[in-house]
C-alpha cells in the first residue's frame, strides 16, 4: 500500500452465544471490563431486551474490547478433539507462571472448562480452555506487551 494509506481498525472480537448475557458476565468477570453504558444487566425481574440481542463490553479505558451476539444455535467446537474446530480463540496473557495458577482458579471458578494443559511446558506455559459457551481461550505466559511504535 501506498504511503500515507488508511487502513481499516479491529474495533473489537464479536463471539456468537446462545447465552449473550451469561457469556458477557462471565468475559467481564475474567478481563476486569465493563459494560458500555445501556448494556448493563436490568435489576431483577426486569427485561433484559439488550441481553437478547448485542452486548458490549469495553476495557478501562473505555475502548470496546469483546461484543457478544445472540444467535438461536451454535456448535460448540470440539478441538483438540473432533469435527468442530474452534475457527477463532482467544489469546489472553500474564507475566508470570504464578499469575497463570491464579488465573486458571478464577477461569474455573467462573465456569470455564479446560481442555488442554501445558503449564510445565519450559518455552510457554500455557492452558486452553473453554468458556461457559464452549468458545476456546487460552491463557499463558509472556511479558507485557510493549506499546505500539509510532
Amino acid at each position: 500500500m501506498p504511503d500515507g494509506a488508511e487502513f481499516p481498525e479491529l474495533r473489537q472480537v464479536v463471539l456468537d452465544c446462545t447465552d449473550a448475557r451469561a457469556l458477557a458476565e462471565f468475559y467481564r468477570q475474567l478481563l476486569g471490563l465493563r459494560y458500555r453504558p445501556g448494556d448493563e444487566p436490568p435489576g431483577p425481574g426486569e427485561p433484559d431486551p439488550a441481553g437478547a440481542d448485542w452486548l458490549v463490553l469495553r476495557d478501562s479505558s473505555g475502548r470496546p474490547s469483546v461484543a457478544f451476539q445472540q444467535v438461536n444455535q451454535l456448535p460448540e467446537a470440539t478441538w483438540p478433539e473432533g469435527p468442530v474446530p474452534q475457527q477463532l480463540h482467544l489469546d489472553l496473557t500474564v507475566p508470570t507462571a504464578d499469575g497463570l495458577r491464579d488465573q486458571h482458579e478464577r477461569a474455573v471458578a467462573l465456569g470455564a472448562r479446560m481442555l488442554l494443559d501445558r503449564f510445565d511446558d519450559p518455552e510457554e506455559p500455557l492452558r486452553v480452555y473453554a468458556d461457559p459457551a464452549g468458545h476456546p481461550f487460552c491463557i499463558f505466559v509472556a511479558p507485557p506487551s510493549a506499546p505500539a511504535p509510532p
